[in-house]
């Protein structure tokens, strides 16, 4: 089963194989996220072993969003030892968020 995920905003778009998700996770995104992929799979009579390539929007979008996503789906596809790539197709050893600007990061205060 193939997996497509999305977190570039705080709507988590989830693809398995041709059935679409979507959850308006906001800013308990890192709480929820893998408990809404677990749910999803489990709908779908599957569980994580039954997965068998991982595709990650890397952006541009959500600073927050796109490092929680990035995160969950290398460490999946390490962990279950999947094919990772990016929206474009390419295949990757691990997936960089593409935040499309530079980080926007204040001074310090003192």
């Amino acid at each position: 089963m193939r997996l497509y995920f999305d977190t570039s905003n705080f709507e988590a778009i989830l693809r398995l194989d041709d059935h679409e998700y979507r959850a308006d996770l906001g800013r308990e995104m890192a709480e929820r996220l893998l408990g809404f992929i677990e749910e999803k799979l489990k709908e779908n009579g599957k569980t994580w072993q039954d997965l068998s390539e991982i595709t990650f929007f890397s952006g541009p979008g959500s600073f927050t969003g796109l490092r929680i996503g990035a995160a969950v789906v290398n460490t999946l596809a390490h962990e279950l030892d999947l094919p990772l790539y990016d929206h474009h197709g390419v295949k990757h050893p691990i997936i960089l968020p593409d935040y499309g600007r530079p980080a926007n990061i204040s001074s310090p205060k003192k």
